[in-house]
């Protein structure tokens, strides 16, 4: 359903060397700069950093990213913790949510809760 998603930060530079790192194990890198705007994704652009440009500081958001199997999960999870990234969950399987999702959530520069997923079994 979603096209595509932008998150305003603090520091793009900064936040940009985070998703560098974390989402090059997801297959995620950088496609497009323009200014002070960062667009990653695998083919085009579908996850966005821009600058704070409203009142106030940026909101928290819940972002979770695709990843081919459990081992990407650690991998991201992994390379997000080597960045400095706060640990929210270690990888691990969430029944609650269904029996073969296993998740990992990590806390970026900006407060955002961000996970990698892996919705297929074993």
């Amino acid at each position: 359903m979603l096209d595509h998603l932008s998150i305003q930060v603090a520091d793009v530079a900064s936040a940009a060397q985070f998703y560098d790192t974390a989402l090059a194990p997801l297959g995620g890198r950088r496609i497009l700069e323009f200014g002070d705007v960062v667009g990653y994704g695998v083919d085009r652009p579908v996850f966005w950093l821009g600058p704070v440009t409203t009142d106030g500081v940026a909101r928290e958001a819940h972002i979770a990213f695709v990843a081919a199997d459990r081992a990407a999960v650690t991998a991201f999870f992994e390379a997000a913790v080597g960045t400095g990234a706060e640990v929210l969950h270690e990888p691990r399987i969430w029944p609650e949510y269904h029996e073969h999702y296993f998740g990992a959530f990590v806390r970026d520069r900006d407060g955002n809760n961000v996970e990698a997923v892996c919705h297929l079994p074993g």
